[in-house]
């Protein structure tokens, strides 16, 4: 397909979405001589936020590692970043856009990766309702919306307040799932209505993109980052190298991350059109089914990451526990609190609440969402997981230690 095939689709001024995709709650301060667009601010806006930091300390999929050279959560977010732009610039579309979708799809992710998703939609599920589920994609527009701010040029903190296009590519970026082709949805609906991972396609092109993107970005970074751990016998890396020689990668002999990176998105651009969607060929799309079945079998579920799931439970289940008891306590008239012993993790906590609740307002957040009412069992609970979901994986440890020192 020639570059620049997906031109006249990309999400400038002239599109009939553009006017609704760089809406926003309210409009933002103004700068003298801003010389950047709406999607460049919303780029730079995520690169300062606390949650796009604490993505350095949070599991991509090896929990808490000391080992300098495996993948972070954050290291996966520039990877899709690169990848998303790669792509996009070839066809035609906003690279900008994309940039700041992939900068922030992640930065609802829990600690602990995937699994650390998973006991928060139990505690979910047991504290809050039956019905409510945690899923990260909607934690990280949650996290746009209500809980991440930036200091503004008066000293008060706002709520980073994105565009919709930016919010609709954080919600709608799961690349979890088998999309053989990728077509941006007509509606710009009520993105808090969306109560479902992976259900609704992106409103943009550049959203598509960057959903098809974070799954090329992870399979051949993880499959290298098991091969530096050394926990794929002989074997399992057989069995792998079976799957990658069925296909053509060109004189490389052994196939890498970069020669399968390189494979995806050429793939990808040669065979995506405005018609046929963003799309790989049969065969290519056949071999990342294949290498995402290899990896599901043989790292994810590998034996150490099982272990670790355990304590990963009990370590979020016990944190959760201790929160209930600050967040308690904040609120109680009682002389005799129960002690937490925990005085790192109570400081914390409170100064989230004292900020984000209803009780208390202070000049310097006057302006930001204030999302619990404390007096409410439910919105005391709500608090507990949102500071656990915003916890890198060494500060939970951390954390957990100061539960059970004396």
């Amino acid at each position: 397909m020639p570059a620049g095939s997906f031109q006249g689709c990309a999400m400038v001024d002239g599109n009939p979405k553009f006017e609704k995709s760089i809406k926003r709650f309210s409009d933002l301060y103004s700068n003298i001589g801003e010389i950047r667009t709406e999607f460049g601010r919303d780029y730079t806006r995520i690169l300062h936020s606390t949650a796009y930091r604490r993505l350095k300390h949070k599991t991509q999929v090896f929990f808490a590692t000391t080992n300098d050279h495996i993948c972070t959560r954050i290291e996966h977010v520039n990877h899709v970043t690169s990848v998303s732009r790669t792509i996009s610039s070839y066809l035609g579309l906003n690279t900008e856009l994309v940039e700041a979708i992939a900068i922030g799809h992640d930065i609802g992710h829990a600690p602990f990766g995937h699994k650390g998703e998973q006991v928060l939609n139990g505690l979910c599920q047991k504290h809050l309702s039956s019905t409510h589920t945690f899923w990260h994609e909607r934690n990280s527009l949650r996290l746009a919306d209500y809980i991440e701010t930036l200091e503004g040029p008066n000293g008060q903190h706002v709520n980073l307040n994105l565009t919709y296009a930016v919010r609709d590519g954080l919600i709608c970026h799961c690349g979890e799932v088998d999309d053989a082709s990728l077509c941006p949805r007509d509606e710009a609906v009520d993105l808090e209505t969306i109560g479902k991972a992976a259900t609704t396609s992106p409103y943009t092109w550049e959203g598509c993109v960057v959903k098809i993107s974070d799954k090329i970005a992870y399979l051949g970074r993880d499959i290298e980052d098991a091969k530096t751990l050394n926990i794929l016998s002989k074997k399992q890396s057989s069995e792998l190298n079976k799957i990658l020689k069925a296909h053509t990668f060109g004189k490389a002999k052994e196939p890498t991350n970069t020669t399968l990176i390189k494979t995806f998105i050429r793939d990808l651009c040669d065979h995506s059109t405005p018609k046929n969607g963003i799309c790989l060929s049969h065969q290519t799309f056949n071999l990342m089914k294949d290498i995402k079945i290899f990896c599901y079998a043989n790292i994810y579920k590998h034996v150490v990451l099982e272990r670790y799931k355990a304590y990963v439970d009990h370590i979020m289940t016990g944190l959760f526990s201790v929160l209930q008891i600050i967040a308690n306590n904040f609120i109680s008239t009682k002389e005799n609190h129960i002690q937490t012993h925990c005085p790192t993790l109570e400081r914390d906590f409170i100064k989230y609440l004292q900020v984000y609740s209803q009780q208390h307002n202070s000049k310097k957040f006057e302006k930001i969402s204030k999302i619990y009412e404390l007096l409410d069992e439910h919105d005391r609970n709500l608090a507990c997981i949102d500071f656990l979901s915003g916890m890198t994986d060494q500060y939970a440890l951390r954390s957990f230690k100061e539960t059970i020192s004396y």
